[in-house]
């Protein structure tokens, strides 16, 4: 089974930006897609980006044009850069790969 460790999160204001990681081990991920979700307090967890082996990339609508998702498979790493935070984007990051979920990572965007 992957391990799948998250980093990066933080508190940023509105119209800041962060760089989220996620670093896998125990299983190569290099020809699996790898994602990110997110859950805000009392909502479920939402899709937010996916990207396949190939670099094939989707986003959620919400952050279309602001998140950008990019991987490097020599570092079994998927990276999440996400610009023009807004409060809306406050939740707990998670990394998914091969049916395998991180610890999450907390962001927190200030008005």
């Amino acid at each position: 089974q992957v391990q799948l460790v998250e980093s990066g999160g933080g508190v940023v204001q509105a119209g800041g930006s962060l760089r989220l990681s996620c670093a896998a081990s125990g299983r190569t991920v290099s020809r699996s897609a790898m994602g990110w979700f997110r859950q805000a307090p009392g909502k479920e967890r939402e899709f937010v980006a996916t990207i396949t082996w190939s670099g094939f990339k989707s986003y959620a609508d919400s952050v279309k044009g602001r998140f950008s998702i990019s991987r490097d498979n020599a570092e079994n790493t998927v990276y999440l850069q996400m610009n023009s935070l807004n409060p809306e984007d406050t939740a707990v990051y998670y990394c998914d790969a091969q049916a395998s979920w991180g610890q999450g990572t907390q962001v927190t965007v200030s008005s």
